[in-house]
């Protein structure tokens, strides 16, 4: 029965995998076939009405539109109104100032940068914003994303400013600070090895790390050891955002020393770049830079880091509950302290700042609904497709088997677990949601420790949003590419079992040694 259940349970995720990498399907007929696939599955076998599926799902697509659509959207309207505007262009000749090796300004934008808007904001914007930076500083688009994607993997646990881990805590019953500090020790052979990877996916090989090792390893450290070291005294809202913050510094000053002068092979090419950088004082710098300055002070000072401006505004939000069976979730919606107001709020000012007017940002916006309308339905399929089968019980089955197959060696497959949830919810917060309490409680049934285990969960679950649908569309519509989510799956995947068999082997030693 458990067996029957197991397999009944995982075929909409088998589905998803056939259909991405074996079929090429687009990711929204995919996605939508899968919730369909789901609901037949919650109506027939697990006994669920159909208005409990209905529900399920609408609660799933409200979650989807807000806040992670919002924020989707505003850092696509960001961007594509920086393109609109002419600043992406002064962006470029500006990092081209600092170098104009791709391999540096990967590792600045997409490993400095990335880390610290998963830090700030998350839900995507790690992925969105530095893939179409990079992509418009002339990285090929494809290596772009699927670098972002994979270095994305390891500041999970902390992004949103830590919600994710607070999460996790609260779920599990575990200490605040203990947990953060078992997430970094279990973590931080994968988050040291994440800026190598992103110089060889962006360079198209191991060779791209010829004369780049001693860059990349002042990257790799800048950002580990206070990361490290912060979570392990302070907690978890705060490693991302130091340790990103260090590492941008010290990768420009690295660099400055290492790449002097970049590898023909890997130079951007932007006309005029002498003359440009020469002809751009300050103020015309902090104008083109605006936009992303202004995401980054209001993110800032709207966190529980500006305890003020964040209890002011706080409470301005509405909840609901929208499920109609028994153990029906609240979905809170807040209507100002959210990353993605703040990031259209600070798009907006910067659009003005660099002479946009309000009708150049209305024709934007529609032309960015209208261009990735796909994408939005692809992560309302899947958050549907989420909700559906938490309440119904599909996804406890699959955790449920996974325990009983693996007994003693339950450590090996719980970071799989938490890449599972990861792949259906897209979410680090949601997988500590939905398998926190089983991973803490079947560790105290194994005699394990749950801290470790939990730890053990959140990684897996940073590792799952490398290859779940609703990540890999956000980098297909960062990069212009929607439709080739299949591409990208068949890409990323590799990067994927190389994490699940690192994150296993890390889990199970730290198990034997009472971690």
């Amino acid at each position: 029965m458990l067996l029957l259940e197991f397999v009944l349970a995982m075929l909409p995720i088998i589905w998803l995998i056939a259909a991405l990498s074996g079929l090429k399907m687009a990711g929204h007929k995919a996605c939508v076939i899968a919730l369909a696939v789901t609901a037949v599955l919650a109506a027939g076998y697990w006994g669920l009405s159909a208005l409990c599926i209905a529900t399920a799902a609408l609660e799933g697509v409200l979650n989807a539109l807000w806040p992670i659509c919002l924020v989707i959207v505003a850092a696509l309207f960001t961007y594509n109104l920086t393109l609109k505007t002419g600043a992406m262009e002064s962006v470029k000749k500006m990092l081209a100032g600092v170098s104009r090796d791709k391999r540096v300004l990967a590792l600045i934008i997409g490993w400095g940068f990335g880390n610290f808007m998963e830090g700030m904001a998350g839900f995507g914007t790690a992925v969105a914003i530095p893939a179409s930076m990079l992509a418009a500083i002339g990285l090929d688009p494809m290596s772009a994303v699927l670098a972002c994607l994979v270095v994305n993997s390891t500041p999970t646990a902390f992004g949103s400013v830590g919600v994710p881990t607070v999460t996790l805590a609260t779920v599990t019953g575990t200490e605040l600070v203990p947990l953060a500090a078992s997430i970094v020790n279990i973590q931080c052979i994968l988050t040291f090895l994440s800026p190598f990877l992103m110089v060889c996916i962006c360079g198209k090989g191991i060779k791209a790390l010829k004369g780049m090792v001693p860059t990349t390893l002042v990257a790799a450290a800048s950002f580990t050891i206070p990361w490290f070291f912060t979570a392990h005294f302070i907690g978890p809202e705060l490693p991302d955002i130091i340790g990103s913050i260090c590492s941008m510094g010290c990768i420009i000053a690295a660099a400055r020393i290492f790449n002097k002068e970049p590898d023909e092979e890997y130079a951007i090419q932007i006309s005029e770049t002498a003359g440009g950088q020469q002809a751009m004082g300050i103020a015309d710098g902090l104008k083109a830079w605006s936009s992303f300055i202004l995401i980054f002070l209001f993110l800032m000072a709207t966190s529980t880091l500006c305890p003020p401006i964040h209890n002011a505004i706080a409470g301005i939000k509405s909840t609901i509950t929208v499920y109609a069976g028994e153990g029906g979730g609240t979905l809170s919606f807040s209507w100002v302290n959210t990353p993605g107001v703040m990031i259209f709020l600070a798009a907006i000012i910067g659009g003005l700042i660099q002479g946009a007017t309000f009708r150049d940002m209305g024709e934007v916006f529609f032309e960015t609904l209208k261009k990735y309308w796909k994408t939005i339905l692809t992560i309302c399929s899947v958050m549907a497709t989420a909700k559906i089968m938490s309440y119904s019980g599909m996804i406890s089955d699959i955790a449920k088997f996974l325990v009983a197959a693996t007994g003693s060696f339950y450590p090996l497959i719980a970071p799989v677990i938490g890449a599972l949830g990861a792949f259906v919810t897209g979410s680090g917060t949601s997988t500590c949601v939905l398998f926190g309490g089983l991973q803490s409680e079947t560790a105290a049934a194994l005699d394990l420790n749950p801290t470790w285990m939990a730890a053990a969960n959140v990684m897996g679950a940073g590792i799952g949003k490398m290859i779940c649908p609703q990540g890999i569309a956000i980098g297909a519509g960062a990069i212009n590419q929607v439709g080739s989510e299949s591409k990208i799956l068949s890409k990323v995947f590799k990067y994927f079992l190389l994490f699940v068999i690192l994150s296993g082997i890390i889990c199970y030693a730290g198990a034997l040694l009472g971690l």
